[in-house]
């Protein structure tokens, strides 16, 4: 034994710097793949309950008000709008949508929809040959999405509050006044969801069942994103592979949550929470509302849920790397708290995570250096086989999961153009408006 130890050492020693962060990040790949609440795994799904659960828990079916903020959605409106009135729930309910000042007509196209389609279902139901082509083009498709022509389309209300005041973000002030409405219903639930979301026939009966059989405050769904194009595929898992990591799906819904989270998609809330919580005036600078509204509703002492969908699918396209690009950069910077400690931290830990293995394999294997070969290949094995359940989930070629190095690096370089655009006063920008100021609330201001 004593002459074992100093062989070790001088091993060692002996090792590279290029070594030295190899096994540094096989060490963190370790212990993300079984520390971090396993979040790469996709089993968080809605609870499962009976066909009677929501009724059998409250005694019926329960009100329910749908908000939808908009602003110039006027091109994906035709597809989402339509799966939302064509909802199968057994209780009363109803669609608000909220024009927040939109320039391309998206108010006309929501009355106009609403006309077509929220009256009587033989003459407004949705079909699958009215909306087959253009569900092509989005991912989504009408028999899927379509109602049955002799049901009863959900009544819609398309209301505007006018450019938001001071202190607001757009979408925070259009949920303001939407929600305000809906309160009048007097719902037992709002629905809170975007407007390029097209949702299941049984969506709002599926949230309903599963928010009354498990007495939460607040169920969320990630809703599965559009993956058609080359640069989607690449990204757009990541995305969510991304934000479970950080928001391990666990984590948020167990018995003694260690995060707090929610995916602003798709939010059912219950009412009396949302005023206990004073959402959506609490968070109403808040740029990523979601997370806000999650613990905006955690503080008020609510009980949270997060998980993937099965039914419920954004349609919105992001076909080149630009749309992707500016989708992550508007908000990663707040994601940060505008923080350039954070800044630096983060891109320090993307590159020893993310960008170390490949580097060290390649390395290693050219230079003769095999620990650095060795801990880098390791590394990058064990991060691929954590992403393979996420391209399991958008049904994409397993073999991306190599590529995951190479999209980290683009996310790296978003994250630091999202700083640069704020510093430069354009953070935060997104269909005309800017809000270098915004970030996640922490405290309700």
């Amino acid at each position: 034994m004593g002459l074992v130890r100093p062989a070790i050492w001088g091993r060692l020693r002996q090792m590279s710097t290029l070594a030295w962060f190899a096994t540094a990040s096989l060490a963190t790949w370790l212990w993300l793949l079984l520390g971090q609440g396993f979040f790469w795994r996709t089993d968080q799904r809605l609870p499962p309950v009976g066909e009677d659960g929501a009724a059998g828990a409250g005694g019926g079916w329960p009100r329910v008000v749908v908000v939808v903020p908009a602003r110039d959605e006027a091109e994906v409106l035709p597809l989402s709008l339509p799966s939302l009135l064509a909802q199968d729930y057994p209780g009363e309910a109803e669609v608000i949508l909220v024009d927040d000042g939109s320039t391309d007509g998206t108010g006309r196209v929501a009355a106009e929809l609403a006309e077509r389609y929220g009256a009587t279902g033989e003459r407004y139901g949705v079909t699958g040959e009215r909306y087959g082509a253009a569900g092509e083009r989005y991912g989504v498709t009408g028999e899927r999405y379509g109602a049955a022509g002799e049901r009863r389309g959900l009544p819609l209300t398309v209301v505007s509050p006018g450019e938001p005041e001071p202190g607001w973000t757009g979408k925070l002030w259009a949920l303001r006044h939407g929600m305000a409405l809906a309160r009048a219903r007097d719902p037992e639930f709002l629905l809170l969801t975007d407007a390029d979301i097209a949702h299941g026939p049984d969506s709002l009966r599926l949230l309903v069942a599963a928010a009354r059989a498990n007495d939460l405050d607040l169920v969320s769904q990630m809703a599965r994103l559009r993956v058609a194009s080359p640069w989607e595929r690449l990204v757009v898992p990541a995305f969510v592979y991304f934000f479970a990591q950080l928001y391990p799906f666990r984590w948020i819904n167990g018995a003694r949550p260690r995060a707090t989270a929610a995916a602003g998609g798709c939010v059912l809330l219950r009412t009396e929470t949302a005023v206990a919580a004073g959402v959506p005036e609490a968070i109403r600078r808040a740029v990523i509302d979601d997370v806000s509204l999650a613990r905006a509703v955690r503080r008020s002492g609510g009980r949270i849920w997060l998980g993937l969908a099965e039914r419920v699918d954004s349609i919105r396209p992001y076909p080149g790397l630009g749309e992707l690009w500016r989708m992550v950069s508007r908000s990663a910077y707040a994601q940060l708290r505008n923080n350039p400690l954070l800044l630096t931290g983060t891109v320090a830990g993307l590159v020893v995570i993310y960008l170390v293995p490949p580097v060290a394999l390649v390395a290693g294997a050219l230079t003769g250096d095999p620990a650095s070969a060795w801990a880098g290949g390791a590394a990058w094995a064990v991060m691929a086989g954590t992403y393979l359940p996420m391209l399991r989930y958008y049904r994409q070629p397993l073999w991306l999961a190599a590529l995951l190095p190479f999209t980290a690096l683009l996310y790296l370089l978003m994250t630091v153009d999202s700083a640069v655009q704020h510093y430069r006063g354009r953070g935060a920008a997104w269909k005309g408006r800017t809000y270098a100021g915004s970030y996640v609330s922490r405290q309700g201001d």
